[in-house]
């Protein structure tokens, strides 16, 4: 008998129809003989509905407040999805994620998992139960419900799996895995039979959407192999894993990520320590930088420039703005109408020429390149946000058809 831990988006529980078919697929699980934890995000819109709410009461809400009330999101579809498996036969209990042993850190709206207490959870399996779990959400050393951020629900199954040993992790979407590029922009995109870890996570860190990258981290940490499938076809899915065929294809996948703002700060001090001032100033702020470009240094200043995710965008601009006096720069200018393009895979470690083949896909498609950063295993670019669905198909093009 094996332990699987099977999650489910809010797409998968939508509906009435969506539950019951969740349901089915959760059954069949554990009327094969598995012991079976289920984890489950809000349905469908719930939190946009939520956070509409929020706004039509303040413009200014606090995070200790919103992660309350988004975490009823969770708890409904928990609810609902364990009455439809009781009408299946099957005995199951839902639980909070406070009631499922989550402990987080005080970081409100992006909580990181500090342990996991899971007494309850055995208690439950060991009744023969199916244990169906609200992602997303933990409890503070305050005991204050608190929220993990964005693909959170993710994170919290492969916490679960890691915590209990499972024999497997399932993360169910609308898609059938994981594809070489974003099917609804490339229509020749290929799904993966098999990927890395250090595949997935440089995927799901560049803006590929079907895997949260705090969830591949915590999975590659404890080795716990993952499988992406569809909750709508029952078609095998990809796994995710340690090691795959380094002989294999060169390219596993090419990501877009629309999300992102560009700083420069102007005129800054060239001299030893600056750079140090502004990264540290963002990262109090836990402001995450990705590429950094420092122009040469002339008349004894430098333009200093690097990405922030776009939801950071407007707390990063204060604070700079803020400490622009302190870093003795002239002016801080954002932009936010780029996007980040990027190939990612294994084999490139071994392989000359990526670069160039990525660089004349772009030129041949009249793309223009502002920044570049480049790794053992992939290769980004920033370019104007009107190509980037242009440049996802010329690459992809370029490499996998």
């Amino acid at each position: 008998m094996a332990l699987i831990v099977q999650k489910f988006g809010g797409s998968s529980v939508a509906d009435r129809d969506h539950i019951f078919n969740v349901a089915r697929i959760v059954a069949d699980t554990y009327r094969d003989g598995n012991s079976v934890v289920v984890v489950v995000s809000a349905q469908g819109d719930t939190t946009d509905d939520l956070m509409e709410k929020a706004a039509e009461i303040t413009h200014a809400p606090s995070l200790r407040e919103m992660d309350m009330l988004l975490a009823s999101g969770e708890q409904i579809s928990i609810a609902l999805l364990s009455m439809a498996l009781g009408e299946l036969g099957v005995k199951a209990i839902s639980l909070t994620g406070w009631q499922a042993g989550f402990k987080t850190d005080r970081n409100y709206s992006k909580a990181r998992i500090r342990r996991m207490e899971t007494e309850r959870i055995e208690s439950e399996l060991a009744k023969n139960q199916v244990v169906v779990v609200a992602g997303f959400q933990g409890l503070n050393s305050h005991e204050d419900v608190t929220t993990l951020g964005r693909g959170g629900s993710d994170t919290s199954a492969v916490a679960i799996a890691c915590a209990l040993k499972a024999d497997l992790c399932q993360i169910y979407t609308d898609v059938e895995g994981v594809y070489t590029a974003d099917p609804r922009i490339v229509r020749s995109a290929k799904k993966l039979d098999v990927i890395s870890f250090d595949e997935m996570l440089e995927l799901a860190s560049l803006g590929a959407q079907v895997l949260n990258n705090r969830s591949v981290e915590l999975a590659k940490k404890y080795g716990i192999n993952l499988e992406v499938l569809s909750s709508l076809n029952p078609v095998p899915g990809t796994i995710v894993k340690e090691v795959v065929d380094m002989e294999g294809m060169l390219i596993k996948g090419v990501a877009k990520d629309v999300n992102v703002a560009v700083f420069s700060l102007i005129g800054v001090p060239d001299q030893p320590g600056v750079s140090f001032k502004v990264f540290s100033l963002l990262s109090q702020r836990k402001i995450n930088v990705d590429i950094i470009l420092q122009s040469v240094g002339r008349d004894n200043t430098k333009d200093l420039t690097f990405t922030v995710p776009l939801a950071d965008k407007t707390l990063a601009e204060s604070v700079l703005k803020d400490a622009l006096p302190r870093l003795g720069a002239k002016d801080v200018k954002v932009r936010d109408d780029v996007a980040k393009v990027s190939v990612v895979g294994a084999g490139m470690q071994s392989y000359p020429g990526v670069a160039s083949t990525m660089f004349e896909a772009l030129y041949e498609n009249n793309i223009n390149i502002h920044m570049i950063s480049t790794s053992e295993i992939k290769i980004s670019v920033l370019i104007d946000k009107a190509d980037a669905d242009r440049a996802v198909n010329a690459i992809h093009d370029a490499f996998i058809n």
